[in-house]
């Protein structure tokens, strides 16, 4: 179960970080700050580069902390709260399949990067060699509001017109 745990840990926290990675340094194909900053600002992040900087270290700084099996309960909030923000303004308008652009993925990511915060990073994980076990419902459910707290505040920051979306 062990091994189960850090397999799962490492494909999620990696896959957050590298997309953090995409948007801070434009690492794996991805558009950096100035390119992921315009396309946040056709979102209605405004300003976009800021919103695209804060978004990748968010990312980055989850993925490497639930990769290692640090500080987990925080680093499944901030997992959820990026998901919520990228799965409400960019997929969800699109449907659940992601094939079509829906939000199926960040919907994936989000639930398993939370579900850790319930179960715990498992004992091949730095809080367990530092002895830290915040784990459980209590835990779990302070990180899920924490992340849709957080990304509430985001969500309501977008400056969006209607069905238009303000460039402003």
């Amino acid at each position: 179960m062990s091994v189960g745990i850090l397999i799962l840990r490492l494909v999620v926290g990696l896959t957050l970080a590298s997309h953090g990675a995409q948007k801070l340094f434009g690492w794996f194909g991805g558009y950096g700050l100035t390119g992921t900053g315009g396309f946040l600002e056709q979102l209605g992040f405004v300003p976009g580069r800021r919103a695209a900087l804060f978004a990748g270290l968010a990312e980055t700084g989850a993925g490497l902390l639930l990769a290692l099996g640090l500080a987990t309960p925080l680093a499944a909030a901030v997992a959820l709260s990026v998901m919520v923000v990228a799965g409400v303004s960019a997929h969800a308008s699109k449907g659940f399949f992601a094939h079509n652009g829906g939000y199926e993925y960040t919907l994936i990511l989000g639930i398993a990067a939370l579900s850790f915060a319930f179960t715990g990073p498992g004992p091949l994980s730095v809080d367990a060699v530092l002895g830290v076990q915040d784990a459980g419902a209590g835990w779990g459910l302070a990180a899920l509001v924490v992340g849709l707290v957080g990304a509430g505040v985001q969500l309501a920051q977008r400056q969006v017109r209607g069905e238009t979306v303000s460039r402003d």
